[in-house]
């Protein structure tokens, strides 16, 4: 049960807020007035709903005492002890942390993993899910590197996803995909095994991630593989490495060295955000029993199996019989429902009585 505290507070927050804004106050502060108000009506709303069905109740409570009244008042009762159980847990996962970096575009990394060229083109196969997905949710999708493979699909692609809530909704696919097929590649009809990395990062902020011209060493150097004329010309692919974490970043898919060290720079911020976070993530899991979002990039999260048409994530122990509307993208989001709502789970029990 959430405290009558907690829910005054949240609504004498929410009245204080919307009296300010509509003060005189500076454009800045309203601004920031502004985000706050939309964070919190939804939430007030809830909490007025709840409290609302609460006083119904007590009323109805009352008129049991009432003979002509009490018949109406049981079946009043009936109804609102059915509805205050959903009103009281939607008022629950709304008032749970948020997560800083739900509301952030991510930087979407997919790798082929072990297999060889059928590691490759499921690794397409994962991409193409993703940008289906994206479309369906109203997102943008920009690639920013690709490596293709030899026969399809590709060993590594890169791409920015924009949008409302898109780490929201995304941010448990990082860790092992594994997909279980006979290989397009393969003669004798056998099954094979392979499987690709995918990582999820949040874009940071400038104020998230500062980085010193100091702890960077910036290389630039002649582009390879397809371009044309452009090709072993110009210096315009860049690799930057960051010197006290050893991370890594090349792009050369730009023929301007300038945009390809402004791409580098945003994949190296996001990479360099994502293990700050993965360190606190560590530290906040040991603490509870059990995590469905751990990041952990070895995982094995998941097995698409296309002989039975099977999908399974492991860390819920939920299958979807059909792989074909996972696999384009149109049934993915049951998926990811499913992962938002057991992590949700999870936080409000761990939380317990301290809403």
């Amino acid at each position: 049960m959430i405290s009558s505290d907690r829910l005054h507070k949240v609504l004498e927050r929410f009245d204080s807020v919307q009296s300010e804004m509509n003060s005189d106050v500076g454009r800045e502060r309203f601004v920031s007035l502004s985000k706050e108000f939309a964070e919190l009506s939804p939430v007030a709303a809830a909490v007025r709903a709840f409290q609302s069905a609460q006083a119904e109740r007590d009323e109805a409570e009352v008129m049991l005492a009432d003979k002509d009244m009490a018949a109406m008042a049981r079946e009043e009762i009936t109804r609102l002890d059915e509805e205050l159980p959903a009103l009281e847990r939607q008022v629950q996962l709304l008032l749970l942390p948020k997560d800083a970096a739900d509301e952030r575009n991510i930087i979407l990394e997919v790798r082929a993993g072990t297999g060889g060229d059928e590691a490759a083109l499921f690794a397409g196969d994962l991409f193409r899910m993703y940008a289906r997905y994206a479309s369906l949710q109203g997102w943008q999708v920009e690639i920013m590197s690709a490596s293709e493979g030899e026969v399809g699909g590709y060993k590594e692609i890169i791409a920015e996803v924009s949008g409302r809530g898109v780490f929201a909704k995304m941010k448990f696919e990082s860790g092992v995909h594994r997909v279980q097929r006979v290989p397009a590649t393969e003669g004798d009809g056998r099954i094979h095994t392979s499987a690709a990395t995918v990582a999820v990062l949040p874009e940071p902020e400038e104020v998230d991630i500062v980085i010193e011209d100091k702890d960077l060493r910036i290389d630039v150097y002649r582009a390879s593989g397809a371009g044309g004329q452009h090709v072993n010309k110009t210096e315009s692919a860049v690799r930057i490495t960051h010197l006290p974490t050893g991370t890594v970043v090349a792009q050369q898919d730009e023929k301007s060295q300038h945009k390809n060290k402004a791409r580098a720079m945003l994949i190296l911020r996001a990479r360099i955000y994502e293990n700050e976070r993965a360190k606190l993530d560590r530290e906040r899991a040991a603490e509870r029993k059990g995590q469905v979002g751990s990041g952990d990039r070895s995982e094995r999260i998941r097995t698409y199996n296309f002989p039975q048409s099977r999908v399974t994530d492991h860390r819920i122990n939920l299958t979807l019989h059909k792989l074909d509307q996972v696999i384009a993208g149109d049934a993915l989001d049951e998926m990811l429902s499913a992962l938002v709502a057991e992590d949700q789970a999870e936080r409000l029990a761990a939380l317990g009585d301290d809403l």
